[in-house]
């Protein structure tokens, strides 16, 4: 009886297991698709209308999206998340949402591409990244659990257009400890703890 009792407890524990990782996998489903359409809005020119609710993305959608932080980087998410978490992880969380705004800020952008993956491997083909952690010879995936999550919530708040644009609509940016040549030829738009923001001075972005 006693075994009887042991099989059937194992077999609800199978189970469940089951369901929630089925429950997972349709979470980050429709979280992918819904970050596919809310990119190809942002994407759009004067897109400043709300995001329906139908298609805002939910804290437990998009942490359900790239779990392990090992991912390939092939959905607007997850590409804007290991972005935020590279460049800006292990500081304050206004310079993690500042990456995300320029990121978004890019899209549809002439000299940009239209999807948040081409924009964070844009100059990859040439050696020369946009962001430099895509093309560094390292690996990509995620270090700090706690530093990812707090990245793919800003991911999605960025997305849902949810995140105030602390850098004013700048498309670059560069970390305080560099004073690179380029910076001298755009107007400083904000800056934040570990980095200073810019945009062009009324011509097109590069």
């Amino acid at each position: 009886m006693r075994l009887k009792w042991v099989v059937t407890c194992f077999a609800i524990i199978l189970l469940g297991g089951e369901v929630l990782a089925t429950d997972q996998e349709q979470k980050q489903e429709v979280a992918e698709d819904k970050a596919q359409v809310l990119e190809e809005k942002a994407a759009e020119k004067d897109s400043d209308l709300a995001v329906p609710k139908s298609a805002v993305i939910t804290p437990s959608e998009v942490q359900a999206v790239d779990p392990a932080g090992a991912a390939p980087l092939d959905d607007a998410i997850t590409c804007l998340a290991r972005s935020i978490y590279w460049e800006a992880k292990g500081v304050a969380g206004a310079d993690m949402e500042a990456v995300a705004s320029v990121v978004m800020n890019r899209l549809g952008q002439k000299g940009f591409p239209e999807t948040v993956c081409a924009v964070v491997k844009q100059g990859s083909e040439t050696g020369s990244c946009q962001f430099s952690w895509w093309c560094d010879g390292r690996a990509d995936q995620v270090k700090e659990d706690d530093e990812y999550v707090l990245a793919k919530e800003i991911a999605r708040k960025a997305l849902n257009k949810q995140l105030k644009d602390r850098t004013h609509g700048a498309l670059y940016f560069h970390d305080r400890t560099v004073e690179p040549d380029w910076a001298k030829k755009y107007t400083r738009t904000a800056e934040t703890r570990k980095f200073l923001f810019y945009k062009p001075r009324g011509g097109a972005a590069k």
